[in-house]
């Protein structure tokens, strides 16, 4: 249920931050190559491909790169002050 919420916290905030270059679409693209690499290696493994693993790595990378443009955000308004 978590990752549900989670999830669409993430959808919402890439829907927010389109068209703009940031750390949130940044995030995305992280979490889907570390997804994926994460997937392919648990594969070889023998544990199968697990599409969830991506799917987590692309909401925990997202919700990092909100939180990298916040404190981009803060630290500008500290500089002006």
């Amino acid at each position: 249920m978590i990752w549900i919420i989670l999830g669409i916290i993430s959808i919402l905030l890439l829907v927010f931050y389109y068209n703009k270059k940031n750390a949130v679409w940044g995030g995305l693209v992280i979490g889907i190559i570390l997804g994926l690499i994460t997937a392919i290696i648990m594969y070889f493994q023998g544990s199968g491909f697990n599409w969830s693993i991506i799917g987590k790595f692309v909401v925990v990378c997202t919700l990092i790169g909100f939180g990298a443009e916040l404190l981009g955000k803060i630290g500008d308004s500290l500089k002006h002050n």
